[in-house]
């Protein structure tokens, strides 16, 4: 065994550092990370949600309100892409609405205190 630290090979020509991307494109990717995980929680990827084995209304209603807040939080800063994330946010709260037994009252669903009501 040797003493000397191994060293680390060097970054590839590709690989980006943090410092390297831009705002808007860190908080996108952040967005649709808790979009598609929001749609598995709510078994959209299957084709019978309502056997999904992935279904869990309680994680889905978590993940839905967390990207109500940083779509809502954000928008300003989004530009073009403000547009298709609260699509698909509205889209989430809708098919969280009807995927609930009991639905929430307007205003009360997943997200809706920043979004607003859901219908």
């Amino acid at each position: 065994m040797s003493d000397q630290p191994s060293e680390q090979p060097p970054y590839s020509p590709e690989a980006r550092h943090l410092e390297d991307i831009p705002s808007v494109e860190v908080i996108s990717r952040a967005a649709v990370m808790l979009l598609s995980a929001g749609a598995e929680r709510l078994g959209l990827a299957d084709a019978d949600p309502e056997t999904s084995p992935h279904r869990d209304l309680d994680e889905a209603r978590r993940l839905i309100t967390a990207l109500a807040g940083l779509v809502t939080a954000s928008a300003e800063y989004l530009g073009l892409h403000a547009g298709p994330l609260r699509d698909g946010l509205q889209s989430l709260q809708k098919a969280f609405r009807e995927a609930s037994a009991v639905p929430d009252a307007p205003g009360q669903g997943p997200g809706e205190k920043y979004t607003g009501p859901v219908y």
